[in-house]
């Protein structure tokens, strides 16, 4: 694999984990929301992540196999279970029983996840950084 190849992978994967970040950041500020504008109360995000490969055509056009190419996300899956029930007859969107569903996110593990993706991001970024100095070491060798 080429220098060029390994930025290429790195920047897939650091715009991957933005997303997968902005999605965490999206839950953990909708944490108390009851009330969305599709109804009910806000569900919780996930990024779902794919493998990026080159076309048929380039695997013809190099005449050798190719591997995986970097990392897409394929969507934004939303969780459609159940949410909490918390019993709190003051709320406004309580029930008559007086139970309002939370949004079904647990605290500790979007912090968890948040800290797995920050991880992730600079990972790729110190790769990126080894691949652009051993290019710069390379030029210097041509010299």
């Amino acid at each position: 694999m080429d220098i060029l190849g390994v930025m290429n992978i790195g920047s897939s994967a650091l715009r991957a984990q933005t997303i997968r970040l902005n999605t965490i950041s999206s839950n953990l500020a909708n944490i108390e929301t009851t009330r969305t504008p599709e109804g009910g109360p806000y569900r919780k995000k996930s990024a779902v992540f794919t493998t990026a490969s080159t076309s048929f055509e380039a695997h013809l056009e190099q005449g050798r196999p190719q591997t995986a190419q970097g990392v897409n996300v394929q969507y934004i899956r939303t969780d459609n279970g159940p949410g909490k029930m918390v019993y709190d007859p003051s709320h406004p969107d309580s029930d008559e029983n007086g139970y309002v569903e939370k949004p079904n996110i647990n605290l500790a593990e979007e912090m968890t996840d948040m800290m797995r993706a920050r991880g992730s991001y600079e990972a790729n970024v110190t790769a990126i950084k080894s691949a652009q100095r051993m290019a710069m070491k390379a030029l210097e060798i041509g010299r």
